[in-house]
């Protein structure tokens, strides 16, 4: 896993992981993980039943985790009202 993220770093990933809008492009832009890399650092993260029942959902039609999956209209990382991500830090409306 990449040793230079942080603490809150890591939680954040968790949190989009957990995010059904949330595909793993962006965690890919935003931290430079592969859906792969995503994927071990749940399993390390999560108990096992819940490391299941994320991948369960994941693979479900309820997830748009992969952006195949999604609607081509959607064309962005985050909600349209949503101000600007720089440096990971999320501003509140």
């Amino acid at each position: 896993m990449h040793s230079d993220l942080s603490a809150r770093d890591h939680d954040r990933i968790i949190g989009m992981a957990w995010e059904d809008r949330t595909p793993f492009e962006a965690i890919k832009f935003q931290f430079g993980l592969t859906e792969k890399e995503v994927i071990t650092h749940m399993r390390r993260s999560l108990k096992p039943s819940s490391f299941k029942l994320w991948r369960k959902r994941v693979n479900s039609g309820v997830s748009q985790k992969h952006l195949k999956k999604r609607n081509p209209s959607i064309n962005r990382f985050k909600c349209s009202r949503q101000r600007h991500i720089s440096n990971n830090k999320i501003s509140k409306r």
